[in-house]
């Protein structure tokens, strides 16, 4: 190298390091963020239940009182928060995949859209999910 690049002083380049988990409360995630990691939580309560809700509706087909069993338990108020949870997991996970499609295609990919669309997938998921608490809980 000659004396000239040797000489010249280098830019200090930002520093780009992992968040701590001691960080977490300094740290501003966006709607984005937000919908993201739901949409990881979401997807892995649905791949985790798939097996016992499966077997639950497997048994329940076999004759009228395993049916009738498995009603009684469904019947249950902590059951049915456990259902609206997985059913909000579903109702997430999807909007979320469809919003991510649209992304996929170079839709919506700007800063403003993507706040929008992370705050509809997050509106339409809490809408759906609280239709549904109100038919399983008997409202209408």
């Amino acid at each position: 190298m000659s004396e000239a690049v040797r000489e010249v002083p280098k830019k200090q380049r930002p520093q780009f390091r992992n968040i701590h988990v001691t960080e977490l409360s300094n740290y501003r995630m966006t709607m984005a963020s937000i919908v993201s990691i739901l949409h990881r939580i979401s997807g892995f309560l649905i791949f985790a239940s798939l097996p016992l809700i499966l077997y639950m509706f497997q048994q329940s087909l076999l004759s009228e009182d395993t049916f009738k069993y498995f009603a009684g338990i469904a019947s249950h108020p902590l059951v049915k928060l456990i259902i609206l949870a997985l059913c909000w997991a579903y109702f997430h996970h999807f909007a979320a995949g469809v919003r991510h499609l649209f992304m996929d295609v170079h839709f919506a990919l700007d800063k403003e859209s993507s706040r929008q669309s992370a705050v509809a997938v997050l509106a339409i998921s809490l809408f759906l999910t609280v239709v549904t608490a109100l038919k399983l809980f008997g409202v209408f």
